[in-house]
């Protein structure tokens, strides 16, 4: 378990030191971070990342699922968490976000509710999260458009 945070820990950080309007996402993708006594950064997650990271990997379960036409299951009811989740900086925390991420879980939502229609509910939740990141953190794109279901 912990290889797997460390790895999208360091995924993301990768991710948001993408070549493609580095200096937009430099601004935008910002984290917390504290130096040691040795001089060493380390990195914070703030808990609004936590949340997109877990988010991410049920996802990727999800989508497999739909795939192989398993049972779908439950909507996760920590994705509603997105609405309070404590973010890098706040100030990204605005209507355009809040529209984005109602727009996120409408479609995460009719997955559970609507199973015979799951890859385009699913793809539709992919497409807000892609929208809301060309507008903030760009970085994780190319990652979140490895979930569309083709």
């Amino acid at each position: 378990m912990n290889r797997i945070l460390i790895f999208f820990v360091t995924l993301l950080l990768v991710s948001c030191q993408s070549k493609e309007n580095k200096t937009v996402d430099k601004a935008v993708c910002k984290t917390d971070s504290t130096t040691n006594d040795d001089g060493f950064k380390m990195y914070q997650m703030s808990e609004m990342g936590a949340l997109m990271e877990q988010m991410y990997v049920d996802n990727q379960r999800l989508k497999d699922r739909i795939i192989k036409g398993d049972t779908i299951g439950k909507f996760p009811q920590h994705f509603e968490r997105i609405h309070q989740a404590v973010m890098t900086d706040g100030k990204d925390r605005d209507a355009f976000f809040e529209e984005q991420a109602q727009k996120f879980i409408i479609a995460q939502e009719q997955i559970y509710k609507d199973p015979k229609n799951a890859k385009a509910h699913f793809n539709r939740g992919v497409d807000a999260c892609i929208q809301c990141h060309q507008q903030k953190c760009g970085g994780p794109i190319p990652k979140i458009k490895k979930l569309y279901i083709k």
